[in-house]
């Protein structure tokens, strides 16, 4: 070793430390979600709070999704008026909040 450099450690970094037995936190929470058994009531509580994006902001002024409960959303109306317009697009609405959550969540809507 007489012309060599001396013998030096590599330097580790943080992402090429890779622990056994550890998971992404992502997956960790999939998993924790999964295992309470409350994925299906956070999908519920995500279409609440998805109902203004998918209605937009004119209707959403109009209406406000209050609650669901065993795939049948709770919305409120501020007129009859508006009640039956949105009875007609109802359809369109599930298939539109369904689409944006990735899975069928809400199979009905009542206006109130």
């Amino acid at each position: 070793m007489s012309n060599k450099e001396p013998f030096r450690m590599q330097k580790q970094t943080r992402s090429s430390i890779k622990p056994v037995g550890i998971k992404p936190i992502g997956g960790a929470l999939d998993e924790l979600v999964r295992s309470l058994g409350i994925k299906k009531k956070l999908q519920e509580y995500e279409a609440v709070l998805q109902w203004s994006s998918v209605v937009g902001e004119h209707v959403a002024r109009m209406s406000s999704a209050t609650t669901i409960s065993r795939g049948v959303m709770y919305v409120k109306v501020t007129t009859s008026t508006w009640r039956n317009e949105l009875s007609l697009r109802k359809n369109e609405i599930i298939l539109k909040l369904n689409a944006v959550l990735g899975e069928e969540v809400v199979k009905d809507i009542k206006f109130q």
